[in-house]
């Protein structure tokens, strides 16, 4: 069945939601729609998605049919400092939602640091969690997740880096029935934004700690650190051990693994 408003009110039930066929940006549309007073737990999803973004402005698009695209309107009760948290509640959601998939098992699923969900440690889904203020107060963050479902990346610049579900367990995936479960992921997780439940989830499945990496800090075209990813704390920073034995906290930065 494709991804409809029809298929969506089957399963979605009372949950607020707004289905489009095709997007520029499931962010940008629950942005305005917080704005207008959606309440936390609603949804944009869209079937396309044309000017889809990640972290640095960097492109997330697919062709239509291939993945589950959506951003939840979250409303947390948190300080500033942990509103990092909004990623690691998608992250393990999309995780645990995937664990629900035949054929899947949970050695294959794993989290790369910040906001990538790898499959057989290729990249299957990312997180962008947005903030959004009015002067100084929060009005709640937006959650925008892209899920590979079943984009072929072969013969492509990414066919060693990113994957999609039913090119790895070869099994059929209904859409409308994944982004339903994946919802109620998120809504447990992020009604726990600041248990320390939700961080010890997140950091249990971090490929990321015991590498080597280099970490890009925000606007620098240099590789400014290179060391150890040592730990993670509970507001969400990497904390990296450079060469010289000095740690870093990074908490915003492109963080690569060294091969």
């Amino acid at each position: 069945m494709p991804l409809s408003q029809e298929s969506l009110d089957a399963v979605l039930g009372l949950r607020p939601f707004r289905f489009f066929p095709q997007i520029d940006s499931t962010n940008d549309h629950a942005r305005a729609w917080l704005l207008e007073g959606a309440p936390a737990g609603a949804v944009v999803i869209a079937d396309e998605q044309t000017t889809g973004r990640g972290r640095f402005q960097r492109t997330w698009n697919a062709p239509p049919g291939t993945a589950i695209l959506m951003s939840v309107i979250l409303r947390p009760e948190v300080a500033p400092s942990k509103l990092g948290r909004a990623t690691m509640v998608g992250a393990v959601s999309v995780a645990e939602a995937l664990a629900t998939v035949p054929s899947l098992p949970m050695e294959m699923i794993g989290l790369k640091y910040p906001n990538d969900v790898l499959l057989v440690g290729r990249k299957v889904a990312g997180i962008l969690a947005e903030a959004v203020w009015e002067g100084d107060r929060l009005v709640g963050v937006v959650l925008g997740i892209g899920l590979n479902v079943r984009i072929d990346f072969t013969g492509t610049a990414l066919a060693t880096a990113a994957t999609s579900i039913e090119r790895v367990t070869g099994v059929s995936i209904h859409r409308t029935d994944l982004a339903d479960r994946l919802l109620k992921r998120v809504d447990h997780w992020a009604a726990r934004i600041g248990e320390r439940s939700l961080f010890n989830a997140w950091r249990g499945r971090l490929t990321t700690l015991g590498q080597r990496v280099s970490v890009r800090l925000s606007g620098d075209d240099t590789w400014a650190i290179q060391g150890l990813a040592q730990d993670v704390d509970e507001e969400g920073a990497l904390i990296v051990r450079d060469d010289s034995g000095a740690d870093h906290r990074i908490i915003a930065g492109d963080v690569t693994l060294q091969s």
